[in-house]
């Protein structure tokens, strides 16, 4: 992952920016926010440790017409919430240069969470959704290679009702998001 983002460092908008002029998912994307709970007490140290570093920057891509950004963004601001890096989210449609470099499986997928280094490298990178959530479409897209195959639609929204059934009704999934940055934050 060498590419570099410094240049869109101060583009994006603040994060409560971004909440305020959502005009699509605003009441959704609170809920999800507000049912946000720390898995552990460990867990809540870790990401308020990373306050002393002053090394990291934290790029999202993101629209607010798509369930996974709001399902999954509360929960990566919440978790960064303490840390004290710099946040910023980049609105899919006004920065797709910045899209097209970081696909999934060759499309936009977002969110995408960016880590980099205040030369702009990128460090790592999370998204669109958790693993055991994304698992489910890349079973889907090597089963299902061609977008005009007659039974594609019908297939993806199988797949769409399974990656629903993945993250479950309650805020589970949160616990999985914050460990998988944990792991990505712990590697860099």
């Amino acid at each position: 992952m060498a590419t570099n983002i410094a240049h869109k460092f101060r583009t994006g908008i603040k994060p409560q920016a971004f909440i305020d002029g959502m005009t699509k998912n605003q009441e959704k994307f609170q809920e999800w926010k507000a049912a946000f709970v720390w898995p552990s007490e460990e867990d809540r140290e870790f990401f308020a440790s990373l306050a002393h570093r002053d090394d990291l920057r934290c790029l999202i891509i993101a629209a607010d017409w798509c369930g996974d950004v709001v399902r999954n963004v509360p929960v990566v601001l919440e978790a960064l919430k303490d840390t004290e890096i710099p946040t910023e989210i980049m609105i899919m449609e006004e920065h797709l240069d910045l899209m097209d470099e970081f696909l999934t499986m060759g499309g936009r997928s977002i969110p995408v969470v960016l880590f980099a280094d205040t030369g702009g490298h990128v460090l790592a990178k999370w998204g669109p959704r958790p693993k055991h959530v994304q698992d489910v479409m890349v079973a889907f897209k090597q089963q299902n290679p061609d977008r005009n195959a007659p039974d594609y639609d019908d297939n993806i929204k199988i797949a769409r009702a399974q990656m629903l059934e993945q993250y479950g009704e309650g805020t589970g999934y949160q616990t999985v998001i914050v460990k998988e940055l944990r792991e990505l934050l712990s590697s860099i």
